[in-house]
This record gives C-alpha cells, sequence and structure tokens, in this order.
C-alpha cells in the first residue's frame, strides 16, 4: 500500500491541492450567490474559480510538482493561467447549461432546487470535467520536466 502513494505522489499531492481549491472554489461560490451576486451565478462562479485558480497555482509549484521544471517561472506561469483558464471555461460549461439552457433558475424552479442543480453542474461536473483536463496539461505542458538531482545529473555525465 506504501509503494502506492509513493509512486503516485504527484497525482495524490494535485488532488489534495485540488481539494483545497474545490473549498475555496465552493465556499466562495455560494458566499457570493446568496449574497451580492444572486442573480449572476456564473459571475460568482468565475470569480471563485479566480481566487482558487492563484491558491492553486502556488501550492502545485511549490508542493505537487515541485520535482518537476525546466521552464523559466515567467512562461510557466503563464502557461498555467492558460491551463486554468481553459479549466475555467470547461468547468462554467455544465453551469451555464443548467442555468441557461435547462432553465433551473427561480422562478422556474424551487430555490432549492436551483441550488443543488448549481452545485450538481458548477461544483461536481464542471470541477470534475475541469480536474482531468488540468491534469493532463499541467503535466504535458507547464510542469512536463521531472527536475534530475545533481547527483543523478553527474552520474549521467560521467
Amino acid at each position: 500500500m506504501l509503494s502506492f502513494f509513493v509512486r503516485h505522489a504527484e497525482l495524490l499531492k494535485f488532488l489534495t491541492v485540488g481539494g483545497l481549491a474545490f473549498i475555496t472554489t465552493s465556499v466562495l461560490f455560494f458566499g457570493l450567490k446568496w449574497t451580492v451576486l444572486d442573480e449572476k451565478p456564473v459571475t460568482a462562479n468565475v470569480i471563485a474559480v479566480l481566487v482558487a485558480t492563484v491558491l492553486s497555482y502556488i501550492l502545485n509549484r511549490e508542493w505537487a510538482f515541485t520535482a518537476r521544471g525546466g521552464r523559466e517561472r515567467r512562461h510557466e506561469a503563464a502557461l498555467f493561467f492558460l491551463v486554468a483558464g481553459i479549466g475555467m471555461v470547461i468547468n462554467q460549461l455544465p453551469l451555464a447549461v443548467s442555468s441557461y439552457v435547462l432553465g433551473f433558475r427561480t422562478p422556474n424552479v424551487s430555490l432549492l432546487a436551483e441550488n443543488i442543480a448549481d452545485f450538481i453542474s458548477a461544483s461536481i461536473i464542471g470541477t470534475l470535467l475541469a480536474t482531468v483536463f488540468r491534469w493532463w496539461a499541467m503535466r504535458r505542458f507547464v510542469f512536463p520536466h521531472a527536475v534530475v538531482p545533481d547527483l543523478e545529473r553527474a552520474e549521467a555525465v560521467q
């Protein structure tokens, strides 16, 4: 069992960061939606996701993908936020469909049904779709190279 955690440490750290970002997004989304942005659920979710994305960059860079690098920090940050932006669009699609195509908004449905639909579409479906995309894109484009420790590099040169 321990070997599973060691082999998949990077994925588990990524998912932990994602969990923290999920909690941040959910708290901010519903806090904004239930107060100042009650008529604008997508705007509330965009703001929540933006705040969580900044948190996610810091934690992914400094913890989850610390064994990866190979890019200049500015280039890496630009790629991260580009991937996060695409992820945010992916994250918003289920909420937009639920809210504006299917009409899960009051007065068409009860306030309880609206909030359940928002939670399922934005917090569950949107987050899952965006997480799969981000995991692939982070490893492929943002943090593509495993950092080789100095000792291994010295042995490879000899």
